[in-house]
């Protein structure tokens, strides 16, 4: 969840999760630097939330949506912890 806070990088992630892009692509869509973006990818790839994919002199990013289903499952149990304990009204005592 900390990678995707930085409103940067959760705008990268979400261009990627529509088709696969380069850097000079990501750069041209959000307007950062390219080394800022680069540096972006990087922490997301070694996340695994990014693969690469050569192509030519290029590189290709995309997103992997099995550590975000992971994520999204891990949420979600949250959530039906959170319900459950408001509609029990359960608490500790002091």
């Amino acid at each position: 969840m900390r990678l995707l806070a930085d409103p940067l990088r959760a705008r990268i992630v979400s261009l990627l999760a529509g088709e696969a892009l380069c850097t000079c692509h990501l750069v041209e869509e959000t307007g950062a630097r390219q080394t800022n973006i680069s540096n972006h990818l990087r922490v997301l790839r070694e996340a695994g939330l990014v693969e690469t994919e050569p192509c030519g002199r290029f590189t290709y990013y995309r997103l992997c949506p099995e550590p975000l289903e992971a994520l999204s499952e891990q949420l979600a149990g949250l959530a039906r912890q959170a319900r459950a304990t408001r509609d029990d009204s359960r608490k500790r005592p002091c």
